[in-house]
């Protein structure tokens, strides 16, 4: 058992170790800016997992929640004058405050009826966004966010080496919390819930109150990957909270595999590489969602459980343990 926890500690240390050169290596300015979109969008999907795997809660509103910390980030930090690392945690707190809203119906409902009340929470938000321009820039988007510093630090002339590495820490940091949440006494009660609503119930595991905490923790992770993605790019635009957006992140979640940790993780690497350098070829550029749901129905035929699946069992995420 011992080689196996020794193993995997070295596995883990290496593949961090990895992330750490990778700037180091590579020059190139566009291949860092994907590691940061794809290190985002891999907070976004594990912690959509949280809520979509293992509490088995159909939540279709998870994108929202980022783009609500993306507004949120946005106008604390422009309008508002917050220093951009306070703005960040704003946004996520922000979102989570968003999430406890949607909860009040969503604790209640089961299967489609959730899909239905998130998702329309979701189009709900975009609208407000885009008919309060005055304030939110509308469907121009805001633009000019101020950025971060650090005892002086230029993070605008470094060649994204600086975001690189926030970028890398804060998937590190939710990827870490995260695993230590589902394998916790809360993350069995929540899988309980989700396997069997009645047993979970019956030995006293409050459903309501589970369920909001998974959709508050869950957005909170959502909304302070939301707040690095406008303090990085410097714009933030309706089209956060567009189908696309939804769908790509969803695709990560799915192939990676739910009820894992790492497998989202893995997936937004690979899928926002994939996506973006399909986006290069013209021929490519408008159908590349249609290709990615391609490749995501050949991935789930062949590995059902997604990508995670193929991981090492030690590295498998194992909520009964």
């Amino acid at each position: 058992m011992r080689s196996k926890l020794d193993t995997k500690a070295l596995g883990l240390a290496a593949l961090v170790a990895l992330g750490l050169v990778v700037p180091l290596v590579v020059e190139d300015t566009y291949v860092r800016h994907l590691f940061i979109i794809s290190f985002i969008y891999a907070v976004v999907a594990a912690s959509w997992d949280l809520s979509l795997g293992y509490a088995g809660i159909f939540n279709f509103g998870h994108v929202a929640f980022f783009g609500i910390g993306v507004y949120a980030t946005g106008l604390t930090a422009k309008l508002l004058g917050l220093d951009p690392w306070l703005a960040m945690l704003v946004g996520g707190v922000a979102a989570s405050a968003a999430a406890a809203l949607v909860a009040l119906p969503v604790v209640r409902l089961q299967g489609v009826y959730v899909v239905l009340v998130t998702f329309a929470f979701s189009q709900l938000v975009l609208q407000v966004v885009i008919s309060q321009s005055v304030v939110t820039g509308g469907t121009q988007g805001l633009v000019r966010v101020p950025t971060v510093e650090l005892f002086g630090y230029n993070f605008l002339r470094d060649y994204k080496f600086g975001y690189y590495y926030v970028a890398f820490a804060m998937m590190l940091v939710a990827v870490a919390c995260l695993r230590r949440l589902v394998r916790s006494d809360f993350g069995l009660s929540i899988v309980a819930l989700r396997d069997n609503e009645d047993y979970g119930s019956s030995r006293g595991i409050p459903i309501a109150v589970q369920r909001l905490k998974v959709l508050v923790v869950s957005a909170f992770f959502a909304g302070i990957a939301g707040g690095f993605f406008v303090i990085y790019l410097r714009v933030a635009s309706p089209e956060v909270f567009g189908f696309s957006t939804m769908s790509l992140i969803l695709s990560m979640v799915l192939v990676g595999g739910t009820s894992s940790i790492y497998g989202p993780v893995l997936a937004a690497l690979v899928l926002t590489f994939v996506s973006e350098g399909l986006a290069n070829f013209e021929s490519l550029a408008e159908g590349r969602f249609m290709l990615i749901a391609v490749a995501m129905i050949v991935v789930l035929l062949f590995l059902p459980k997604g990508l995670a699946s193929a991981l090492p069992k030690s590295w498998k995420e194992r909520t009964a343990k």
